[in-house]
C-alpha cells in the first residue's frame, strides 16, 4: 500500500468547534455540576489520603453503581438509587472497617458483590445502552436541571459537613491514637465522614461513573500533597486542581468524540504527573541549597 493511500486521522475527527458556543450553553447543567463537583471532591479527597481511604473509594463507587443501575431498572431516580448505594457501603465499611485490614478486607468483599449486581441489573435493563454506559464511564449530557438540584445540594451537604468538622477530622486524621486520648470521638468522626464521602461519591459516579471516580476524588488531594504542605494550602491545591479536571475535561468533551471520563481522568492524571515531577525537583534542590549552606 502506497504512502497516498494510508489512512489519516484529521484533527476535526477528534474535535470540532463548530457551534461550541451553542454547546456550551446547552450544557451549562453539567459544567456547573463539574465544578461544584471538582471543589468538593478535592477538599474531602485531602481527608481521604490522609486516612488511607482510596481503596474504599473504588469499594462506595461500586455499591453507588449497583443502586444505580437498580434504580435504572425499576424507573426509580438514578441520583437517589446511586445515593442509596453509596450510603450502604460507606456505612458498612465505617462501622466494620475501624482498623486499616478490616477495612480493606471489608471494601474487598463489598467491591465484587457491588460490581456483580450492578452487572445483573443491567443484563435485565431493556432501556437505551447509552443509559448503561454511562454509569460506568459518565455522561455529561446526563444532567437535567432536577438532577443538578440533587447533586449541587448534596454537595453543599458534604461541603458545609467537612467545614463542621475540619478539626476534629484533620486532628483524627493525622493522630488518631492522640485524638482519642484528647477526648475526639474518633468513631463517631469517622462514620461520620464516611457518609459525607459516600455522598459525595455517588455524586462524582453520575459525572464520571463508578469505574473512573477517584479521579476526582483522590488524584487532585495527591497531587497537592506533592507539592504543598499545610492545613490550607494543601486543601486550595486539591480543590483547584480538581476544578481543573472537572470543568477542563467537559470543555473539551463537548468538542470531542469521545465520553467525558477520558478527558477528566487525562487532566487529572497529567496535574499529578506535572506535580510528581516538581517535588522531584525540589527533593534534589533542598540538599544543594543545605549544603550550599553548610559550607
Amino acid at each position: 500500500m502506497s504512502l497516498g493511500m494510508l489512512p489519516t486521522v484529521d484533527w476535526s475527527d477528534i474535535f470540532s468547534f463548530q457551534d461550541y458556543g451553542a454547546l456550551v450553553a446547552l450544557l451549562a447543567n453539567s459544567i456547573i455540576a463539574g465544578a461544584v463537583l471538582g471543589v468538593v471532591g478535592g477538599l474531602i479527597g485531602v481527608f481521604v489520603m490522609q486516612r488511607d481511604l482510596a481503596f474504599a473509594v473504588h469499594g462506595i463507587s461500586e455499591l453507588s453503581f449497583a443502586g444505580a443501575a437498580a434504580a435504572l431498572l425499576f424507573g426509580g431516580s438514578v441520583v437517589a438509587g446511586s445515593v442509596g448505594g453509596a450510603l450502604v457501603a460507606a456505612i458498612i465499611i465505617g462501622v466494620l472497617g475501624s482498623r486499616a485490614r478490616d477495612r480493606n478486607s471489608v471494601v474487598g468483599v463489598l467491591m465484587p458483590f457491588g460490581l456483580g449486581l450492578g452487572i445483573l441489573f443491567l443484563s435485565l435493563y431493556d432501556g437505551r445502552s447509552a443509559n448503561q454506559f454511562s454509569l460506568l464511564t459518565g455522561q455529561i449530557v446526563s444532567v437535567s436541571s432536577p438532577d443538578l438540584g440533587w447533586l449541587v445540594g448534596i454537595s453543599a451537604i458534604v461541603l458545609v459537613g467537612l467545614v463542621l468538622m475540619w478539626n476534629p477530622l484533620r486532628y483524627d486524621s493525622l493522630d488518631p491514637v492522640s485524638a482519642q486520648a484528647r477526648g475526639v470521638p474518633t468513631r463517631t468522626v469517622s462514620i461520620v465522614f464516611m457518609v459525607l464521602l459516600g455522598l459525595i461519591v455517588a455524586v462524582s459516579v453520575h459525572i464520571i461513573g463508578a469505574l473512573l471516580v477517584m479521579a476526582l476524588l483522590v488524584t487532585p488531594a495527591a497531587a497537592a500533597m506533592r507539592v504543598a504542605a499545610g492545613p490550607v494550602l494543601v486543601p486550595l491545591l486539591a480543590a483547584l486542581f480538581g476544578f481543573t479536571a472537572a470543568v477542563g475535561g467537559i470543555l473539551l468533551a463537548l468538542a470531542g468524540t469521545l465520553p467525558v471520563s477520558p478527558y477528566i481522568t487525562t487532566i487529572s492524571f497529567a496535574i499529578y504527573g506535572v506535580c510528581w515531577l516538581v517535588s522531584r525537583a525540589q527533593g534534589r534542590v533542598r540538599p544543594e541549597r543545605r549544603a550550599r549552606i553548610a559550607g
